[in-house]
């Protein structure tokens, strides 16, 4: 028998190494990208038959005019609020 007994390394050590810190932008850009994201499936989701965007937007392309003097009319409105 040897005396020369070496205890076996720790579980943790090797396994996980340290993430690489990441640049201010390169954060930046990856929240921008996951807003981008969630807004566009949000849109996609809305414009599924019966959802609100899919209603707007039939009753955009049958009454434009109508659509336009409505949307004038709300953006007179938000406005004289303030």
């Amino acid at each position: 028998m040897s005396d020369d007994f070496q205890p076996p390394p720790f579980v943790y050590e090797g396994l996980d190494p340290v993430p690489e810190p990441k640049s201010t932008i390169a954060e930046a850009t990856e929240a921008v990208k996951n807003a981008a994201g969630f807004v566009g499936d949000t849109i996609d989701k809305g414009r599924k038959p019966g959802m609100p965007l899919s209603i707007l937007s039939n009753i955009a392309r049958e009454a434009p005019l109508g659509s336009l003097l409505i949307a004038f009319l709300l953006g007179v409105a938000v406005a004289r609020r303030r």
